[in-house]
C-alpha cells in the first residue's frame, strides 16, 4: 500500500470506465441519511450528558460507511490500477564491436592533452572510447586488453554502464609490458566469430609493433576475414619521440622515448579485412577517428518495446473482502448479541 501511495501520480487504469461508478457513492450516502429515523428536537441535552456510551449505537452508525468503503474498494479493483515499466527487447543487433586496447608499457608516453592538461596515451584513449560507446546504444560492444598477452576484459554486451566500468579499470601494464597484436586479434575473433549480426568489427588501438604472442598478426587477420570481421587499426602516438615519466634512483623523471609504431603492419591488417587504418597523434585526431568509424559502421537494430505492469488491484480486492467480512461480523454477531 505504501508503494501504491508513493506512485499514485503515475498510475494507469486498465478499465478507466469503472471509475465512473465512484460518482454514485455520494448518492448512496445521501440516500442513507434520508432513510435514518427523524431526530427529536429537545430544548436541552443536559439530561443525556450522564448517559453511558453505547457501542451498539456507534457501530450501527458506522455500518453504512463500511459498506460504502467496501463498494469503493471493489470499484477501484475492477478499474485495475497499475504501474507500467517499459523495456526494450533487441530482436536483431546492428553492429557487434570489439575494442582491442593496448596497455603495454609504451602507453605511458604523455603526448596527448585533455583540457590543456598533458596526459598519457591510455588516459586519452579511455576518455574518447567512452564517448564512442555512448553513441552506440543498440550495439553490443566488448573489450579485449593486450600487452605481452591478450585477454577479454569484457564480453560483448548491451550494458554499456558495465562496459564503461571495465574501461575505467584499465591500467598500463595489466597485460604485460610488450605488445601481442596477433593474440589480440585472435582473442577478438573468438568473441565475434559466431555472432549473427549484420556487421562485425574490431577496433585495434595500439602504439607499437608486434613484439610478443604466439599468433602471427597476418594469420590472425586472415582468420578474421574468413568470419567477415573488419579490422580498423588505430595507430596511437606522435611522430618521433614523446615524454614518458619513469622511475629512477633520483625519483620520477621524464625521458624522451622513440615511437616503434608499425604502420605498415596496421595498414596491411586493414586492407586484408576491408577495414581502414587511422593515425591519431593527439586527442582531437583520436576523437575524429571514432566519429569516422561511427559513421562508417551504422546499421539499424530492430527493437521491440515491452511494458511490464505491476498490478495493484489485489490490494483493493483484499480491502473489499476485509470490509465485507467486517460488516457481516458486526451485523450477524456483535449487533445481534446486543439485541438479545
Amino acid at each position: 500500500m505504501r508503494e501504491f501511495l508513493q506512485n499514485f501520480s503515475i498510475l494507469e487504469w486498465a478499465h478507466f470506465e469503472y471509475l465512473g461508478f465512484l460518482f454514485l457513492l455520494p448518492v448512496l450516502c445521501f440516500m442513507d441519511v434520508k432513510k435514518r429515523p427523524q431526530s427529536i428536537i429537545l430544548s436541552s441535552t443536559r439530561g443525556f450528558a450522564k448517559l453511558p456510551w453505547q457501542p451498539r449505537v456507534f457501530l450501527y452508525r458506522i455500518l453504512p460507511y463500511i459498506r460504502i468503503l467496501a463498494l469503493a474498494s471493489l470499484i477501484l479493483a475492477l478499474a485495475r490500477p497499475r504501474i507500467g515499466e517499459k523495456s526494450l527487447e533487441v530482436i536483431s543487433y546492428g553492429v557487434d564491436i570489439v575494442l582491442a586496447i593496448d596497455t603495454s608499457g609504451s602507453m605511458k608516453a604523455e603526448d596527448f592533452h585533455i583540457r590543456n592538461e598533458r596526459v598519457d596515451r591510455l588516459v586519452a584513449l579511455k576518455a574518447v572510447a567512452s564517448d564512442f560507446i555512448g553513441r552506440r546504444s543498440h550495439d553490443r560492444i566488448g573489450m579485449v586488453v593486450f600487452g605481452s598477452m591478450a585477454f577479454t576484459q569484457c564480453p560483448l554486451t548491451l550494458d554499456h554502464v558495465l562496459l564503461n566500468k571495465f574501461l575505467n579499470d584499465l591500467e598500463i601494464g595489466m597485460a604485460g609490458e610488450q605488445t601481442a597484436i596477433g593474440s589480440a586479434i585472435g582473442t577478438a575473433v573468438h568473441r565475434l566469430k559466431d555472432l549473427k549480426s549484420e556487421s562485425k568489427i574490431l577496433i585495434l588501438l595500439t602504439d607499437g609493433a608486434n613484439t610478443a604472442g604466439e599468433m602471427d598478426p597476418h594469420q590472425a587477420a586472415e582468420i578474421a576475414k574468413s568470419y567477415g570481421i573488419k579490422i580498423y587499426p588505430v595507430g596511437i602516438g606522435s611522430q618521433g619521440s614523446a615524454p614518458m615519466l619513469i622511475q629512477t634512483p633520483m625519483g620520477p623523471m621524464y625521458r624522451q622515448v622513440q615511437s616503434d609504431l608499425d604502420e605498415d603492419l596496421l595498414m596491411a591488417l586493414a586492407e586484408k579485412t576491408s577495414g581502414r587504418y587511422f593515425r591519431a597523434q593527439n586527442t582531437e585526431e583520436l576523437a575524429q577517428i571514432y566519429e569516422v568509424i561511427d559513421r562508417l559502421e551504422r546499421s539499424e537494430a530492430k527493437v521491440k518495446e515491452h511494458t511490464e505492469y505491476q498490478e495493484f488491484f489485489p490490494v483493493f480486492l483484499w480491502l473489499c473482502l476485509y470490509l465485507y467480512c467486517l460488516d457481516l461480523f458486526l451485523t450477524r454477531v456483535v449487533l445481534q448479541r446486543q439485541l438479545l
